[in-house]
């Protein structure tokens, strides 16, 4: 008989994950752009993964010191390119925002009671984040913790903060850039580039004006697609090639660094703020969003995948922001066991990437405690439904009729 009952656990477990999708499937409205959902879950793990595999924390000299492999190991610049998704996860903020905004405003809604409820879910839990950091930096610093481990624990952990706000101004701005031509604010982008390498002129704050101007390309592009003028293949090739070849050429015969993600001790970095590079190469990472979007439309559909894009999509904004806390709380508390190899050793060799990837799933227990602890804060307080008491209901008396009474 347990035998029997372990036999058909699997098959229980399984039933409930498809119950739970079911319900899931039926919930969402049919209004919801399935295509959407999933480059945004796909965009927020890729930037995680991005972020666990060319972020370390190496012990030296008695502190921990943030390095990169793609400093010691050059080969392994394509991770970049392929983890490196920001872009699509501002192209399906604009696709997401223009669209909430019509149907705000053909619902009569205002633009601050619009703006509100949707910032409200995307900064609601920033305040915990910071809460916890500023208790903890504070805690370190009177047990004798060296500042620069504080320094570097606090600098990744809140990094994501950046991109949350630039995201969240973007969305503030939707009524005046929804309507932009993509092409004005990489215009912007190149103009600043060459001010900046090519005749080296400006003011040393000049490259920060790309802050905006690069995000709003993938951004003006979502718009344009929730308009309905990206629906053809051949302008989702011609992002595709057009940006590749772009970044290649920028990359192999303009200067650029071919890594375009952040590393320390570059004397460029390609996202703070981005280059021309970074924002050609999301041109290329739309494009191929825009070209998967039935294959996902259709992939989405299926109930157990569904249920998967949705559980992300809930906790998306957590999962982005708790993410590198997740592999510092790693980092740290493995420092007990002394120097583990692929999480406080030098990322200079091929071994280190391959103790890395052992180290993902640790990771990913991390996170999970993170979700479990603080995705409240993302999906707001729970409302009770009021209903009425079977019990009190199934013994009042009944009533009397003016007849009896």
């Amino acid at each position: 008989m347990p035998e029997q009952t372990r036999a058909r656990a699997p098959h229980r477990a399984l039933d409930a994950l498809r119950q739970g999708a079911r319900r899931l499937d039926r919930a969402t409205p049919a209004s919801r752009d399935r295509a959407a959902d999933a480059l945004r879950a796909l965009a927020i793990l890729g930037v995680v993964l991005g972020h666990w595999l060319v972020t370390a924390l190496v012990s030296r000299d008695g502190a921990l010191h943030t390095e990169s492999p793609l400093r010691h190991q050059p080969w392994l610049a394509p991770v970049s390119w392929l983890f490196q998704t920001l872009a699509v996860f501002f192209l399906v903020g604009g696709h997401e925002a223009t669209r909430s905004l019509a149907t705000a405003r053909a619902a009569g809604d205002s633009y601050g009671h619009w703006l509100r409820a949707r910032l409200t879910r995307l900064l609601r839990p920033v305040t915990a984040l910071l809460v916890l950091w500023t208790v903890t930096a504070a805690a370190l610093l009177l047990t004798g913790t060296s500042l620069t481990t504080v320094h570097s624990l606090v600098k990744l952990a809140l990094s994501p903060l950046w991109i949350l706000l630039v995201h969240a101004a973007l969305t503030a701005a939707t009524p005046l850039v929804a309507r932009l031509h993509p092409l004005w604010p990489l215009a912007v982008v190149l103009h600043v580039d060459l001010l900046r390498f090519g005749l080296h002129l400006g003011p040393s704050w000049l490259g920060w004006t790309n802050l905006a101007a690069g995000w709003l390309v993938p951004y003006t592009l979502g718009a344009a697609w929730a308009r309905g003028e990206l629906r053809s293949r051949r302008s989702a090739l011609a992002l595709l090639l057009g940006g590749t070849a772009a970044t290649a050429l920028l990359v192999g015969c303009a200067g650029y660094p071919a890594s375009l993600t952040g590393v320390p001790g570059s004397a460029v970095s390609p996202l703070s703020p981005p280059t021309l590079a970074a924002v050609t190469l999301g041109l290329a990472q739309c494009g191929l969003a825009l070209l998967l979007r039935d294959r996902l439309r259709r992939a989405a559909a299926r109930p157990l995948a569904r249920s998967a894009v949705v559980l992300v999509d809930l906790s998306a904004m957590t999962v982005f922001l708790w993410h590198q806390t997740a592999m510092t709380a790693t980092t740290v508390t493995g420092l007990v066991a002394g120097r583990l190899p692929g999480l406080h050793t030098a990322p200079d060799s091929p071994l280190w990437v391959a103790y890395r990837l052992a180290w993902l799933p640790v990771f990913a227990v991390a996170l999970a405690l993170c979700l479990a602890a603080f995705r409240h804060r993302e999906q707001g307080p729970h409302r009770a439904r009021r209903r009425p008491s079977k019990v009190v209901h199934r013994h009042l008396p009944p009533r009397k009729s003016p007849h009896h009474a």
